[in-house]
């Protein structure tokens, strides 16, 4: 009997070049972009993940292709590119957090090099899901895909590219009605909706769709609430904090894992999560949030590999 191939990821987005410019150094060039890093997060934990993004044939594009390699994330092949490969400039404070500036373009190919199977997750957030015209795209794509696997999402809004939240706000409520399982920070609530409590936007998120509703309140940890009604919050642990660059990310991919491994993916399995009890989310939560303070204690998004976190 033929062995069958282990069931994957699709993620669907932008992957850059992060130019990081820190008080007093000098600039310095990391492979990032929002769902690169999920994927990256994914295939170090040993998840069979593609990437479908939009990178050209130049020296930064073969920069982000060779760091997707290193953690196992196999790049789809398609019909058409951009001419210059995406570029972020992320400004740190003496914090090192984080603000950015982009130089890019955004679309999706006509056509790439995908394998038959359905994935049991498709994946998507940040710049690619608003950016025309490609967001329009992820968008149509999302929706085709929902029949085969689950579909998860977050915001990881960036102002500077986005407008206005005005012109924002109907966007991602058109992807948090597509989802299963939407993660958003706090911040980007805080952007979207000035003055209402994060898990009073979450509530009326679920109410449009999705099983499960996660917010990342950086520091102070995470509050989850399911579409049961469980609402489970969770510390982060403390850290000596080197940079926050991709610590949402990390939180997103070890998301997807932790409910992969609960076999809550896959669109056969979409009534099951959508009972998901307590203890399995506050399981998860706890290792999401493991992971992303690994992810901020060292510089640049760069999660952990399972080997990291003591796992076979």
């Amino acid at each position: 009997m033929t062995e069958q191939p282990a069931a994957r990821a699709l993620v669907v987005g932008e992957a850059l070049v992060d130019v990081v410019l820190r008080p007093g150094a000098g600039p310095a060039e990391h492979p990032g972009g929002s769902p690169a890093n999920v994927a990256i997060g994914l295939g170090r934990l040993g998840r069979r993940v593609d990437l479908l993004t939009w990178l050209a044939d130049d020296a930064h594009g073969d920069l982000v292709r060779e760091h997707l390699a290193g953690s196992d994330v196999h790049v789809l092949a398609g019909d058409r590119g951009p001419e210059r490969t995406p570029v972020a400039r992320a400004h740190l404070d003496a914090e090192g957090a984080a603000t950015y500036e982009f130089d890019l373009t955004w679309d999706l190919p006509t056509r790439w090099d995908e394998g038959d199977d359905a994935p049991a997750v498709v994946h998507t957030g940040s710049i690619a899901t608003v950016i025309a015209p490609g967001g329009e795209a992820v968008a149509r794509l999302l929706a085709d895909r929902r029949d085969g696997s689950t579909i998860t999402y977050d915001p990881n809004l960036r102002p500077a590219l986005m407008g206005s939240p005005e012109d924002t706000l109907p966007v991602v409520e058109r992807l948090v009605a597509l989802a299963d399982v939407v993660k958003v920070s706090d911040e980007d609530l805080a952007w979207l909706h000035p003055g209402v409590a994060p898990a009073e936007i979450a509530r009326d998120w679920l109410g449009r769709g999705p099983a499960l509703v996660v917010v990342t309140l950086g520091g102070e940890g995470a509050l989850a609430i399911t579409a049961g009604g469980d609402e489970v919050l969770v510390e982060a642990p403390r850290v000596e904090v080197a940079d926050t660059v991709g610590a949402g990310d990390s939180f997103m991919g070890a998301l997807v894992d932790g409910l992969w491994s609960a076999d809550l993916l896959g669109a056969d399995r979409r009534e099951a999560l959508h009972a998901i009890d307590r203890p399995t989310v506050e399981r998860v939560l706890v290792r999401c949030a493991q992971v992303a303070a690994i992810t901020v204690s060292r510089s640049g998004a760069n999660p952990p590999t399972s080997a990291e976190l003591g796992e076979a």
